[in-house]
């Protein structure tokens, strides 16, 4: 998500499941240059390229990236392909269900048919359409209704593909509830908003034992970082902005957020604003893990 995934952000998201697939910002680059990209992010040890074709920003569709591409299925395929060649990590695909009046499954399956051609074998779907003319990038994640189903039938008639489910889905027991239809389930906003349900993932999905770190220990295991950033010369905002959530829905929580939203923008500001904003919370929550 753009300006939301950022460095910090997945380096916290780590803190709290060491096996979940954590995805950069997307980053926008001209098709003759994918290639190129593809092996830089392999050289810095990035697991899997990734092609973001569902995004319906005015900003993307300007340049022609991201969901405007549904058109364009050779184009993909193109990218793909070059970018196979260029690397030996995965090259996947992410994806809505159409766009505008393309008829949903007729047009996501001729687009994944033309692009598992040029050697793409993971599809991330968003089950909902991209309005490109009509719709805000807000609207466009509300609005159109979701079709799980659609994404269901691809998997049936491509089963040799992995294909992985997204949109909608605000907790891990809904997740749950895709994997008997997909291979695996995407989580975006609900995972930023509520970003604690992430220390569930491991044994939830991943039949990991080991007891989670607890929300306190989340804020202990941060700090360290946070000082190496500060000392870089980056702003506090730049990490509190993405732990706002951390305490969702627990006692204290309100108080949490007020201290870190109120203080992290004042000059100097440091890790004394994050230990301040723990002090607001209940000492019976800090060990909580549920």
């Amino acid at each position: 998500m753009m300006a939301w995934t950022t460095s910090p952000q997945r380096f916290y998201s780590r803190l709290m499941s060491s096996h979940a697939l954590l995805y950069t910002e997307m980053l926008t680059s001209d098709p003759a240059e994918m290639a190129e990209a593809a092996r830089i992010g392999q050289d810095f040890g990035f697991d899997e390229i990734n092609i973001n074709v569902g995004c319906p920003s005015d900003r993307v569709q300007n340049g022609r990236f991201g969901a405007c591409l549904m058109a364009e299925p050779r184009l993909v395929a193109e990218c793909v392909a070059r970018m196979r060649r260029a690397v030996q990590i995965p090259v996947t695909v992410k994806t809505r269900i159409g766009i505008d009046d393309q008829d949903e499954y007729s047009a996501l399956r001729e687009f994944v048919s033309i692009v598992s051609g040029a050697g793409c074998e993971t599809f991330i779907v968003h089950a909902r359409k991209a309005w490109l003319a009509g719709l805000s990038p807000k609207e466009n994640r509300e609005i159109p209704p979701l079709n799980y189903a659609s994404v269901y039938r691809l998997k049936r008639e491509f089963s040799e593909l992995e294909v992985i489910i997204n949109g909608g889905i605000e907790d891990l027991d809904a997740g749950l509830a895709h994997l008997p239809h997909t291979d695996g389930v995407m989580l975006g906003r609900a995972a930023y908003k509520n970003p604690y349900l992430l220390a569930n993932v491991d044994r939830v999905f991943f039949n990991d034992v080991r007891e989670p770190r607890s929300r306190h220990d989340v804020v202990e295991a941060l700090l360290p970082y946070v000082e190496r950033r500060l000392q870089a010369g980056d702003a506090l905002p730049t990490i509190s902005r993405h732990i706002l959530g951390l305490f969702h829905g627990q006692p204290g929580g309100r108080r949490w957020r007020q201290v870190l939203s109120q203080r992290a923008h004042r000059p100097g500001a440091g890790c004394e604003v994050i230990q301040d904003a723990l002090a607001q919370i209940p000492q019976s929550s800090l060990s909580e893990v549920a």
